[in-house]
């Protein structure tokens, strides 16, 4: 399975994006499925995770911000982000962490 991360830009400080992430093949046998991002000088942190049933589970700092799905059928996740803050810049992966599958990344930049 690969994964192509999509959706990525330029926003405004508390603008919205929304991330997706196409796999190539059945994202059911690949089990939970998480973002991730990485800003600049940082090490890479976990936005949000959901498992194959549909449980998630986001980091403290944007659980009230950042909404993960996915869609099993269509075999693509989904990350929406609202209130942006120019902390959120970053460039953000998609992955299957058990199966240590990770895509190319999309470039999210937010300014104030």
């Amino acid at each position: 399975v690969q994964l192509v991360e999509s959706g990525g830009g330029l926003v405004q400080a508390g603008g919205s994006l929304g991330l997706s992430c196409a796999a190539s093949g059945s994202i059911i046998s690949v089990g939970a499925m998480g973002w991730y991002r990485q800003a600049p000088g940082k090490e890479r942190e976990l936005v949000a995770v959901i498992s194959s049933t549909g449980s998630t589970h986001s980091a403290d700092s944007m659980e009230d911000r950042f909404t993960i799905s996915r869609d099993n059928a269509k075999n693509t996740l989904f990350l929406q982000m609202s209130s942006l803050k120019p902390e959120d810049t970053a460039m953000y992966y998609c992955a299957a962490p058990a199966a240590d599958i990770w895509g190319q990344g999309t470039l999210v930049a937010v300014s104030s």
